[in-house]
């Protein structure tokens, strides 16, 4: 697994190829945060070029669970992303991200944000096919929703009351097992189960 670190000021590069000293400029409220990737990346239903992408919480109100990601002008939104809370790193106030290994000639998937101070960090949720694999190739555990959600994750929501991200929340989540196994997602992410606004501050 491979990781992206950066404080409020500056993404600085730990020995990652993938990325390009990226801006981290960072907002408490929607813990904005700005990453740069010389490589493509993929995220949940589909693969980003390389490029540098703003990642914010959707609605801080109560959808903390739900993560937007914006191109450098804020002007393109790229995707809604559902996220469960897992356990958070030390980070001495640094934003940081995870990345799961990768097989040949295939892009790194983004596993994890971790924005300084919160308790959890939004692990990212994928169509249970790539789940599968991911979980394989990784061997380690990969949260899932149903692959029919995918195309949702691409759907330009405006409101978190749009149609494409109620179904992706009211969806029944799931987590894939390296042995093929699949259960619920609060087996093997407890952290999962806590309220909503939990998975931010505190």
């Amino acid at each position: 697994m491979r990781t992206m670190i950066g404080n409020a000021a500056l993404v600085t590069i730990l020995a990652l190829p993938l990325c390009l000293a990226p801006n981290a400029k960072a907002s408490a409220l929607n813990e904005k945060t700005t990453f740069t990737f010389n490589q493509p990346v993929e995220v949940p239903g589909q693969v980003l070029p390389a490029g540098t992408y703003v990642f914010k919480i959707a609605d801080i109100q109560s959808d903390r669970d739900v993560v937007q990601i914006f191109n450098k002008s804020e002007n393109h939104l790229y995707g809604t992303f559902l996220t469960i809370p897992d356990r958070a790193l030390k980070q001495d106030g640094k934003s940081i991200i995870n990345f799961r290994e990768r097989n040949a000639n295939s892009p790194e998937a983004v596993k994890a944000w971790f924005y300084p101070e919160d308790r959890y960090a939004h692990e990212f949720v994928y169509p249970k096919t790539r789940a599968v694999a991911l979980a394989k190739a990784n061997n380690e555990n990969v949260p899932s929703m149903p692959d029919n959600l995918s195309a949702n994750t691409k759907e330009p929501a405006k409101t978190m009351n749009d149609a494409s991200v109620t179904a992706m929340k009211q969806a029944p989540l799931k987590a894939e097992k390296p042995t093929g196994e699949e259960v619920t997602v609060i087996e093997v992410f407890p952290a999962a189960a806590q309220p909503t606004n939990a998975s931010s501050k505190h």
